[in-house]
């Protein structure tokens, strides 16, 4: 599809023509995709993916998703934030340029743009996207857990083995532009679980470590190196609940059988503890959007930055993977240090 505007009539959605603005700004220096077209009560909300740096298929990428949950918009927000950043620092700063020579940089802000606009969790079927894969969790018998009864229950997962558009459009992305890449990380964005940042790896589905467990432990020691004080608490996402059709145990496990170990595909979920945003105003809990999203303007700003240094760490590891180069001794103690902190 073609990467034209949507100045759409009638409706305001900030997040649409923010996003805009800095498609703009970038000019182009940044390749932009309409991925798919979402038709919802007489509008058609659009889904963008832009790409910044090179194309090659051989260097590493880091992609950015929000906006899957879209009540939990400000994980779209915090991406805009920074996509508004980078298009700055493209003006002048050199370091930068000369790091997107040897990386590609890849986001979808908005996956989910009905729910961003409407501020509902799911799409405009009523479906979940992080329940919507075709995976089925291991003793996921609870309602949240996802299921097939209603759609106007939440985490209704849909129904049949088709994935919903923006689902759909989530996996090409990753199949198109990570899957081929020799180191590949994913970040997806979401707010409202407990008062701690959290840094979750897959397993979602089942309490099972996955194949790269052992760079996942090494990616970490080097964080808790470089940033002792940092806020986040690092561990796999089946330490605080199991589900059915998440989406990134699926893509984990999709590139597993067609790729294997040519190469690294690391799914990260940031999920942004929205519960010490209500700690500090509980009246925003009576707030359509208070238990996801921080209302008040100072705190939004203090949000829109906590993340940036996550985001360069992130970046500056691609290029420089020692991380990832584990002799089989190493490999092994990893695997075992990993099993006593995280399944032990």
């Amino acid at each position: 599809m073609d990467s034209r505007l949507y100045f759409m009539t009638g409706i305001n959605f900030a997040e649409l023509k923010q996003l805009e603005g800095i498609i703009k700004q970038l000019g182009d220096r940044a390749r932009i995709e309409i991925l798919e077209e979402i038709n919802h009560k007489g509008q058609t909300f659009p889904i963008h993916c832009i790409s910044l740096g090179s194309s090659e298929p051989d260097v590493p990428v880091l992609a950015f998703f929000g906006g899957v949950h879209g009540l939990e918009k400000i994980g779209s927000q915090v991406i805009l934030s920074y996509m508004e950043t980078l298009s700055q620092l493209l003006d002048w700063d050199g370091e930068l340029l000369a790091r997107l020579e040897k990386s590609r940089l890849v986001f979808v802000p908005m996956v989910n743009p009905v729910g961003v606009y409407w501020g509902t969790r799911a799409n405009g079927n009523g479906v979940d996207l992080m329940r919507n894969a075709p995976i089925e969790g291991v003793g996921a018998t609870r309602l949240y857990s996802g299921h097939r009864l209603s759609r106007h229950l939440p985490w209704y997962r849909g129904e049949g083995a088709v994935m919903e558009k923006e689902a759909q459009a989530v996996c090409r992305v990753v199949e198109q532009q990570l899957f081929g890449a020799p180191l590949a990380i994913a970040l997806d964005l979401h707010s409202g679980f407990g008062i701690q940042d959290r840094l979750w790896f897959p397993y979602a589905s089942r309490k099972t470590p996955f194949a790269s467990i052992a760079e996942i432990l090494s990616l970490k020691e080097q964080y808790d190196r470089c940033y002792p004080h940092h806020i986040y608490r690092i561990e796999p996402t089946c330490h605080e609940y199991v589900i059915n059709g998440d989406i990134w145990d699926y893509l984990f496990d999709e590139f597993c059988q067609r790729v294997g170990d040519k190469a690294l595909f690391l799914p990260l979920t940031l999920e942004m503890g929205s519960w010490l945003w209500l700690r500090k105003s509980p009246t925003h809990l009576f707030s359509r959007h208070g238990l996801f999203h921080p209302l008040l303007p100072h705190r939004q700003q203090r949000i829109f930055r906590r993340h940036f240094m996550l985001f360069d760490f992130l970046h500056r590891s691609l290029l420089y993977p020692k991380w990832t180069q584990l002799s089989p001794a190493q490999r092994t103690a990893y695997e075992t240090q990993a099993q006593g902190l995280w399944y032990g």
